[in-house]
């Protein structure tokens, strides 16, 4: 599996130990940066992985910043992106599992780098269900 990763200063430590993981695992990675705690715009990254998942270059991607939200908000104007914000594992399963989301993306603020990692890998393992939900996916982009 390909995964790329990117994020900001705000999620520079959970993208290593992420990154870390995914490569123990033998998952094919790019990572977008940060490459240092300085501060960073999140949209330069999120845009670099976005446009890798886009194209199929890499099959998902994980996306870490503050809140979260900004690096969503950024990846999901992509059109054959569909990124979700997760705070708990239940959430990391339904947006794989309903909404097809090939996107993860993370706040780093509000949740501990051991529940972004369990996110991640219940992300990765969850299929996507298919029946109700691939019309309902299939209706996401403009």
């Amino acid at each position: 599996m390909k995964v790329a990763i990117a994020g900001d200063h705000a999620g520079f430590e959970y993208k290593k130990v992420i990154l870390r993981w995914l490569q123990e695992q033998n998952f094919e990675t790019a990572d977008y940066g940060p490459y240092t705690p300085e501060a960073v715009d999140y949209p330069d990254t999120a845009h670099q992985l976005a446009s890798s998942v886009e194209s199929g270059q890499y099959e998902f991607g994980v996306l870490i910043c503050g809140s979260g939200n900004g690096v969503c908000m950024t990846a999901n104007h992509h059109q054959g992106i569909r990124a979700g914000l997760v705070w708990n594992v239940e959430v990391a399963e339904l947006i794989r599992q309903h909404n097809n989301a090939n996107v993860i993306c993370l706040p780093a603020r509000f949740i501990d780098v051991e529940l972004a990692l369990e996110c991640v890998k219940t992300f990765l393992k969850t299929e996507f269900e298919g029946g109700r939900h691939a019309r309902r996916a299939d209706k996401i982009p403009c």
